[in-house]
């Protein structure tokens, strides 16, 4: 079978609407966010970080032309090579890395400080699809090879392609981010062809064994849970953030108070508002609508970007598609739910709106990566 790939005719021209209107969305409410305040740690007035965010999305969509520019195939071959490095990374953040709020996460440069953990979801989206990619090509419709002990070996190495980053990361400690990469390797391993059935049945060790795991967890992340569960027994210290990004979202009603207007936000009751709470920023002031509108924009990059995998004949192609569209999907639902009080707090930020250059960085990317796919999809 010979494949030809499309040219740029198969660019996907809504999906980089979107993006760009999510991004410009995002901009306006860190600006709302970090009006007229000052962030001791950053040495700057909070509305500058606008600038920042700016600057830092003009350096990402350059690379993402980069990345539009290289056949998607190629950059697989670098996968092995890039987990390897990121494996490195994440060891280096345990032993030199930057600690800031409790968690040791950031590798500095002196000019600049990155995450690895960030890049480590699209890394391990890559590793996957490449390593998924080939074992597909090799196996073909080979049924004893599905059900024997080829089949059970390729599922193993890939719990252990994502173990040892999820190791590392929960290290720092970023349960979050490190909880990421499970729905990422369960729903690859489902579009590469492993029934429901046996992903239960590896997942059961885990869900038995999550009881035992409170002991193991910080006392940060256990007063989380606690929160979780009654946000009121500790209303000024660890329930404080959700208590008033409730109050927050629940003020907004329909309409929303109006851009700057938000109370909440404005009088600088609402914590970490810029970041992983930006959320609650946008119930305020735009309200239910608002809040809807966003997530329908959400919903039609998802849409997109499932319609992208389904229509890639190449199995790895069709795997990277699905990897960075789950974990756009994933990070949404978690960061909404968590300012509404559904979920623990576990500090996902909102993609493409929350302040941050390592995950604008990973969500431009991933973005290029998802356009890339669609415009080499392989066709006869």
């Amino acid at each position: 079978m010979f494949f030809r790939y499309g040219n740029w005719k198969n660019f996907d021209f809504i999906l980089l609407a979107v993006t760009l209107v999510i991004f410009a969305i995002g901009l306006s409410f860190l600006f709302s966010a970090s009006y007229q305040q000052y962030d001791a740690e950053e040495g700057l007035t909070l509305h500058s970080l606008v600038v920042k965010q700016i600057i830092r999305f003009a350096l990402a969509f350059f690379i993402a032309i980069i990345i539009l520019k290289v056949d998607y195939q190629k950059w697989l071959e670098l996968a092995y090579p890039l987990y390897l490095l990121n494996v490195i990374l994440l060891a280096m953040v345990l032993l030199l890395g930057q600690t800031r709020l409790g968690a040791q996460r950031w590798i500095s440069l002196g000019f600049i400080g990155f995450q690895p953990s960030e890049f480590s979801k699209l890394i391990v989206i890559f590793t996957l699809a490449r390593y998924l990619g080939q074992k597909e090509n090799a196996l073909g419709n080979n049924l004893f090879w599905r059900k024997g002990l080829k089949y059970s070996k390729t599922l193993v190495v890939s719990f252990l392609i994502v173990g040892a980053p999820f190791i590392l990361i929960v290290k720092q400690p970023d349960l979050g981010t490190a909880l990421t990469l499970i729905p990422i390797l369960l729903a690859m391993l489902y579009v590469w062809g492993t029934s429901i059935k046996t992903l239960l049945l590896v997942s059961l060790p885990c869900v038995v064994a999550s009881p035992f795991l409170w002991h193991m967890l910080k006392p940060y992340q256990k007063r989380r849970v606690l929160v979780f569960l009654d946000p009121n027994i500790d209303p000024l210290g660890a329930g404080y953030t959700v208590i008033q990004s409730k109050i927050a979202i629940g003020s907004g009603g329909l309409l929303g108070k109006g851009w700057l207007a938000g109370t909440q936000n404005q009088l600088n009751f609402l914590p970490e508002r810029h970041t992983d709470f930006i959320f609650s920023v946008v119930g305020e002031e735009w309200g239910f609508l608002g809040a809807a509108l966003l997530l329908t924009l959400y919903m039609v990059l998802i849409l997109k970007g499932f319609s992208i995998a389904q229509r890639t004949l190449n199995t790895s192609g069709r795997l990277l598609a699905c990897g960075i569209v789950v974990l756009f999907a994933f990070q949404v639902v978690v960061n909404i739910a968590m300012t509404i009080g559904l979920v623990p707090v576990v500090g996902l930020p909102l993609p493409l709106i929350s302040y941050g250059g390592s995950s604008l960085f990973l969500n431009i990317a991933s973005i290029a990566f998802l356009l890339n796919v669609g415009m080499k999809r392989a066709v006869f």
